[in-house]
């Protein structure tokens, strides 16, 4: 068996332990915890325990990305889950673009776990019609184009890979479907963050959410002057500090650990 490829500078996971409220930060589709980790890195100074984890795959070469599913990158999240709630009294999911679609199904198959979910430019859909191939293409062709790097501002990057691979785009399609087929089993308080221009996820994946989830539960915050990548974008100070403040309305207001003044 040939060593698996090296982690790319830059794509290591995160990890803080501080208070008794835990926040799981998960990356997108083909991305890494570059595109989490400032966000996680805030959260940790306001006295939070933080998890950003390196989704298996990620972080390497699209290669390897291609041997892998979605329930490896679904069952890398719940292990994380897993060891937040042992440490922690309540932990609040968020995600960008796919790990917004992780975090939702973590909200569907654990409700007693979630107390919160924040997502920024989630998928659960898409409209490009390219994708109708993606089931037969896979077979004949590994990878495609690069969707990464949708990033407004300048000199900034997320860690994507520079192809995606069309084996676990299809898995992350079937994911979707997993996804949008449970919206209504979402208990838990939902912060949704949403370039106003995003050129790699349309705005079907926000009206199935408001199709799906129960209205008194839904937070929108449109996002003006970001592309997709937004947690690493000019809105990102406004993220941080809305989904601070979601995630200390939605756990009681109590960290655990020492606020930052």
């Amino acid at each position: 068996m040939s060593p698996s490829p090296s982690v790319v500078p830059g794509a290591e996971p995160f990890a803080h332990d501080a208070g008794r409220v835990g926040v799981l930060l998960s990356h997108g589709f083909t991305g890494s915890p570059a595109s989490m980790v400032d966000w996680g890195r805030d959260l940790a100074d306001r006295g939070y325990t933080v998890r950003v984890p390196r989704l298996p795959g990620h972080g390497t070469t699209w290669q390897e990305m291609n041997r892998t599913t979605w329930r490896d990158w679904y069952g890398a999240l719940d292990h994380e889950l897993d060891a937040l709630r042992e440490r922690c009294d309540a932990v609040v999911v968020a995600g960008l673009s796919m790990g917004g679609c992780l975090a939702l199904r973590l909200a569907e198959q654990r409700p007693a776990d979630v107390a919160g979910v924040v997502l920024v430019n989630p998928a659960v859909a898409s409209r490009d019609p390219r994708l109708k191939a993606v089931p037969v293409l896979k077979h004949v062709l590994p990878s495609m184009a690069a969707i990464g790097g949708d990033i407004k501002k300048p000199g900034v990057s997320e860690g994507a890979y520079d192809r995606t691979p069309l084996r676990a785009l299809h898995s992350m399609m079937q994911l979707w479907d997993d996804v949008r087929a449970g919206l209504d089993r979402v208990q838990a308080p939902v912060l949704f963050f949403r370039s106003v221009e995003d050129h790699v996820v349309d705005d079907s994946t926000l009206a199935l959410v408001r199709e799906g989830v129960r209205p008194e539960l839904l937070t929108v915050v449109e996002l003006t002057d970001s592309y997709h990548v937004a947690t690493v974008d000019h809105d990102a100070p406004l993220i941080q500090e809305r989904s601070a403040a979601f995630v200390a309305d939605v756990t009681g207001g109590v960290t655990g650990g020492a606020d930052r003044g």
